[in-house]
């Protein structure tokens, strides 16, 4: 079963950092490895927020929490219809 980007960035959003993981955990596409960084990140685990975004063939940005998030729906908008 795909992953539900959307909905793990909606929960990631409003705080539910432990469904959001879960949700993107068991998936290794790019978007769900870039939600995984993301989620890390917002931990501050920073180390296995590094780990995901290169698992995503990224590298870890150098911009805030709320501009990831927005980079992030942008990535999926076309991708998952509201």
């Amino acid at each position: 079963m795909p992953c539900n980007h959307r909905k793990a960035l909606d929960l990631a959003k409003a705080g539910d950092w432990d469904t959001a993981h879960k949700m993107v955990q068991p998936h290794s596409d790019k978007q769900s490895c870039l939600i995984h960084g993301y989620l890390h990140r917002v931990e501050g685990d920073l180390s296995n927020a590094r780990y995901w975004y290169r698992r995503a063939g990224d590298t870890m940005p150098d911009n805030t929490l709320d501009a990831e998030l927005n980079r992030l729906y942008t990535l999926i908008r076309e991708d998952q219809p509201r």
